[in-house]
């Protein structure tokens, strides 16, 4: 995989574009994959560690991984697949569902500030903030003017994040409209796969070309320096899951991470133990 998988997928902002079963960065196949995919997982882990270890002593830093798609992308596959790969002593997954009646009586950020990770914590978003500015805008559930308050909002939400400490991961796992039907059909299919298939997921297909609107709309109006989207093609499950850990793993090395120092003296508490 390339070492500059960043800045492949963050040149992305008309998704018609993207074809969902390209590999950017990777030349080989499934096999050679799943090969990389282990190769990399001692490095995620062992940096995971030790984001975790400087948390514990002060380090304000954390990391915060947004999965947003269309259903079927493949969201709960790349936390079992690729986040999966990390300690979960060191992990949160948040899954935003329909806002309970509490949550809408704040603002739409409020729900999200709960679920920012604390410091030392990889954070993951299975869906997010960006359902207000997507399903907000197709659904019609905001006036065009409260959807234009929160881009900024987001934005400013994202730059206080990062300027605390935090790195965000933003990843659109794209798919286009065949590789949703052909994975709905597959549910429908399967006994073992009915409790995934919902009704509803027909609704929303039927607004696919509104759905990508509001896609590259918050693509273009909410990828910063700070916090760029990248759009992974997922028509390739392993592509997927390979992409998100290494866009973790990039943003992970960019930390320069070490362990932390110890607080007291080691060779006085050798002794100490040995003496015990």
């Amino acid at each position: 995989m390339s070492t500059s998988l960043r800045e492949l997928l963050s040149a992305v902002t008309t998704l018609t574009d993207v074809d969902s079963r390209s590999t950017p960065g990777f030349e080989g196949g499934k096999a050679e994959a799943k090969k990389a995919m282990a190769a990399l997982g001692n490095e995620l882990a062992e940096l995971q560690r030790r984001l975790y270890a400087n948390g514990t002593g002060g380090d304000p830093r954390s990391v915060l991984l947004v999965l947003q798609g269309m259903d079927t992308s493949g969201k709960g596959g790349v936390i079992r697949h690729a986040v999966g790969l990390v300690d979960p002593l060191g992990l949160r997954i948040t899954s935003f569902k329909k806002p309970t009646t509490e949550e809408l009586e704040h603002d739409f950020l409020w729900r999200i500030e709960k679920g920012l990770p604390q410091p030392g914590i990889i954070g993951v978003f299975d869906r997010s903030h960006y359902e207000d500015v997507l399903i907000s805008r197709v659904r019609e559930l905001a006036t065009p003017e409260e959807i234009e308050r929160r881009y900024g909002a987001i934005n400013d939400f994202e730059q206080a994040y990062f300027d605390g400490g935090g790195t965000i991961v933003k990843c659109m796992l794209h798919i286009n409209s065949g590789d949703q039907k052909e994975r709905l059909a597959a549910r429908l299919e399967d006994p073992a796969k009915y409790w995934k298939y919902n009704p509803a997921d027909l609704d929303e297909r039927a607004r696919w070309d509104d759905y990508q609107k509001a896609y590259e709309l918050a693509i273009e109006r909410c990828s910063t320096a700070t916090a760029p989207w990248f759009v992974v093609p997922s028509g390739r499950k392993w592509y997927r899951n390979l992409a998100v850990a290494t866009l973790l793993l990039e943003h992970l090395r960019a930390l320069d991470l070490a362990w932390p120092a110890a607080d007291f003296d080691v060779e006085v508490e050798k002794a100490r133990l040995a003496a015990s």
